[in-house]
């Protein structure tokens, strides 16, 4: 069957691309509050430790050129981002790639907004805690004080930029960390992703580009040094403290954080994820807000059914049920999880007003959220944020005996071998004593979709209703009374 998720260790092609980014922008708004935050929080310390690297590297090297000397400190930077990706964390400058879920309405305005400014907090407070850690460990007296100023002066010409300067300088910063973002959506290899992001991060850095983020920890941290580096720091460099004295916590806001953080926004959210949402987009992709994978029934076993029950009425088309139970992306979940219980039902496709299918909702996604929130779920959560978005669909031509195979037995389990046809694993287990012993992880419901609307649903229940008749009819209650042996008494 197709995967549900990305084939590992696979290379995409640029539309494909675009399939992981939806995902990714996605990912960025359906988690809970609390663990958005705390991933912010790492990131802002993994983008402060590249800072750092990023300092240290290029202290003391006067004997190297202006332009290799920035250029080895942009590859020590790209260890920030790498660190992000593969580690985990989430940074604001990636974030605002959540335009493309806002784009293809799996999130509201208000939601993207709002995940921008949890992530934006998370990243300040943890560039506020390097930052802590930093300067207790006094690490601006490295190199006999130069590490310090050095740190000073990047601060310093951070804040002597205009207002457009800034926000330019912003715009094109973020234009390549969403780009070496995107790079890493053409492969499942760490590895890969690792080697793709070096060279656009270390551009951006090199070049003096401005990134929100890492100005969070930079600034402050000359701000910082400024204000509380002893007499001693300053007598053995030979300057005076009085010529950083821009260096304020209100210069830092309005001359470089406010226009910087508007221009990463426009670099990433609209030059690189609106743009490629575009491009890749038709007007007809646009409006399409799920994945839908039709499972490969090309394996299933093909019977030669002399069952009169079978022969006749045999297809999906005859015994789904009519999709009447529907859910909305925005509806609370304490809802849908209602709806679903008084209509017994274990799942329903989720549909926008406008009747597009974009995602499916099941009792299994709560019961996930809820083990993952230890039981005490975000109360705001919507439909849209626990749906599947990309969701198996059948045909209503497609066979009842097929996808009956389909749900209950999965042939690489029945029969365990490699690539090359040599068994994996051995077991005196019979092929039936196999089957019944099988646990496979496939859906147990399927929206029916036709020329690409929806038309039914089809769930265990219908598939064993239409094969109940092989099991013959059930014998009377009168037979069962007279075909049962007489008791001893009448017998007497």
């Amino acid at each position: 069957m197709s995967s549900a998720t990305a084939p590992t260790n696979n290379n995409f092609t640029p539309k494909e691309m675009m399939k992981q980014a939806e995902k990714y922008a996605v990912g960025k708004a359906s988690k809970p509050t609390r663990t958005t935050i705390a991933l912010a929080i790492t990131a802002g310390v993994f983008i402060g430790l590249a800072f750092v690297f990023y300092i240290t590297v290029t202290t003391g090297n006067g004997g190297v050129s202006w332009g290799l000397n920035r250029f080895y400190g942009g590859l020590a930077f790209s260890l920030g981002l790498i660190l992000v990706v593969i580690c985990g964390g989430e940074l604001f400058t990636s974030t605002v790639l959540s335009s493309i879920a806002r784009a293809n309405n799996h999130i509201s305005s208000g939601r993207m907004l709002g995940t921008w400014a949890k992530v934006y907090f998370g990243n300040f407070l943890g560039a506020m805690l390097l930052l802590l850690l930093v300067s207790m460990a006094s690490l601006y007296q490295l190199d006999g004080g130069q590490w310090g100023l050095n740190a000073l002066n990047i601060a310093q010409h951070k804040l002597h930029h205009q207002p457009l300067e800034a926000f330019s300088l912003g715009v094109l910063c973020n234009l390549l960390v969403c780009l070496a973002i995107w790079m890493t959506f053409c492969t499942e290899n760490m590895m890969t992703k690792m080697v793709i992001m070096i060279l656009p991060v270390a551009m951006f850095v090199s070049t003096g580009f401005e990134h929100s983020v890492a100005n969070m920890f930079m600034v402050p941290l000359g701000i910082t040094i400024q204000n509380f580096a002893p007499e001693s720091f300053w007598l053995n460099l030979g300057v005076l403290p009085e010529q950083y004295s821009d260096l304020t916590i209100q210069n830092f806001i309005f001359a470089n954080l406010i226009p910087v953080t508007l221009g990463n926004i426009v670099g990433g959210g609209v030059l690189v994820g609106l743009s490629y949402w575009a491009i890749f987009s038709s007007p007809k992709e646009q409006h399409a807000s799920a994945t839908i994978i039709t499972p490969d029934f090309s394996n299933t076993h093909t019977l030669n059914m002399e069952h009169t029950m079978l022969n006749e009425k045999q297809f999906v088309n005859d015994h789904m049920r009519p999709a009447t139970i529907t859910l909305l992306p925005g509806m609370p979940v304490a809802q849908a999880l209602d709806i679903l219980m008084n209509e017994d039902l274990t799942g329903a496709p989720v549909m926008t007003t406008d009747q597009r299918l974009v995602g499916f909702f099941s009792i299994h996604d709560a019961l996930v959220d809820l083990w993952c929130n230890d039981y005490m779920p975000d109360a705001e959560s919507k439909v849209q944020d626990l749906m599947k978005h990309e969701i198996q669909t059948v045909s209503p031509d497609n066979s009842i005996l097929e996808i009956a195979e389909y749900m209950s037995i999965d042939k690489n389990i029945l029969y365990p071998v490699s690539d090359g046809g040599i068994a994996t694993r051995f077991t005196s287990l019979s092929l039936n004593e196999r089957a019944r012993a099988m646990v496979i992880n496939r859906p147990h419901s399927f929206p029916v979709v036709k020329d690409e609307q929806l038309v039914g649903i089809i769930t265990r229940k219908e598939i064993v209703s239409a094969l109940r008749p092989v099991y013959g009819n059930i014998v009377s209650v009168t037979d069962v009374a007279n075909t049962q042996p007489k008791a001893v008494s009448e017998i007497a």
